[in-house]
């Protein structure tokens, strides 16, 4: 029988872990295990799960491996957890696909689309001169982008707030036009007024979406925010389970979900949440400002959900200052990018080779936190 053998973990700029898995047969497979920021506690429970429970075990025993780091726990749930077994997930399901020299999605029932449609960032985290960055796109072959609504915001802010968030709206789609989608993250920045408001007011340019309008503690504030406004509305970054998705779509206030490859349980608990939206008439976006292996992960899972929509990705990301998704790649051509799509990968696993000499060489202390922000009387805000 063959069995796991071996792991090693890698935190590699700009703020992503590596985790890789090698089995008695000689097969290496990669995941990509990390709660942004929090690398370093991410690590120490895939290192817990993993002495835990997967050394000298079967590695093509992978619904069982996930339902035993799952449910062996008394305390289960949440991003650190989850994130661990997502990324432990992904490197399983790499190695069963390199086990039957098959694309992952072709042991997940087949395709059922040849190509993903991609979404790129435009601007920065306080959104400005996002106009000449959406043109940019668009002239390189983008059919979509994704722009921040706002910077930090006051709980109920002033109309000047709302006006600039719509100018800067109005502008994108002035410069790209009718046949561009922009979604627009409000990203869990912005009040319950201070959505509905916004929503209204940025309905007139047409947005495929606003995401996140409020924090995930608050969606149960999602009805009211859809009742205003006839804007899609997505949320699910920050969910990491079947069971947190329950409530969201039975609300009926959500149209499409993003859940996370690196953060929700890997592929195996992705599908599901996936072919539970299905059921609601949602749509599957799956969040990834990550790196190739959760990318690659993405694209298993889009592939074979009737009901995937687009797929968020980091190449370029004002995130990434110190390396990006290709430089992991021993090939960048799977990543090529045509009218808009990405091709599914079409190799063995999860259909991307990693240079390990790159990985090993920039492997050390990564230490990336996203910035606290404070509004102008000193109180902490959102980022």
């Amino acid at each position: 029988m063959t069995t796991i053998t071996d792991y090693e973990l890698f935190a590699v700029p700009p703020r992503w872990l590596f985790l890789r898995v090698e089995t008695s047969d000689g097969r290496v497979g990669w995941g990509e295990p990390v709660v942004e920021g929090r690398a370093r506690t991410v690590r120490g429970a895939v290192e817990e799960l993993m002495d835990e429970y997967l050394l000298g075990e079967d590695p093509g025993r992978i619904e069982d491996h996930w339902q035993r780091l799952y449910r062996g726990g008394f305390y289960r749930g949440g991003p650190i957890l989850m994130s661990a077994i997502a990324g432990i997930d992904q490197a399983l399901w790499d190695l069963k696909g390199k086990a039957f020299d098959a694309p992952v999605y072709e042991l997940l029932g087949g395709a059922v689309r040849d190509r993903v449609r991609v979404y790129q960032w435009v601007g920065g985290d306080r959104p400005a001169d996002v106009g000449d960055a959406a043109e940019e796109r668009v002239e390189n072959g983008m059919t979509a982008v994704k722009m921040n609504a706002t910077a930090e915001l006051r709980h109920i802010d002033t109309p000047a707030a709302i006006q600039q968030a719509t100018d800067r709206l109005a502008e994108v789609r002035d410069r790209v036009g009718d046949e561009v989608d922009v979604a627009v993250d409000f990203h869990g920045r912005v009040s319950k007024p201070m959505a509905k408001r916004l929503a209204v007011a940025l309905e007139p340019y047409d947005p495929l979406f606003i995401e996140e309008p409020v924090l995930p503690e608050h969606n149960d504030a999602l009805p009211e925010i859809a009742a205003h406004t006839a804007t899609s509305i997505a949320t699910g970054e920050r969910l990491y389970s079947r069971a947190d998705f329950k409530s969201v779509l039975e609300s009926g206030a959500v149209d499409v979900i993003q859940p996370d490859l690196s953060h929700a349980g890997g592929i195996t608990e992705v599908r599901k949440i996936a072919s539970m939206a299905e059921a609601y008439d949602v749509a599957l976006a799956p969040h990834c400002p990550l790196g190739p292996i959760a990318l690659a992960a993405c694209l298993q899972v889009d592939a074979v959900a009737h009901n995937a929509l687009i797929q968020e990705q980091s190449v370029g990301i004002h995130y990434n200052e110190t390396g990006g998704v290709l430089d992991y790649l021993t090939d960048h051509s799977v990543f090529d990018f045509e009218d808009g799509f990405v091709s599914l990968p079409d190799g063995p696993g999860l259909g991307v080779e990693i240079d390990e000499e790159s990985v090993r060489e920039q492997s050390g202390d990564v230490d990336w936190h996203n910035p606290v922000w404070r509004r102008d009387d000193g109180s902490v805000a959102e980022w």
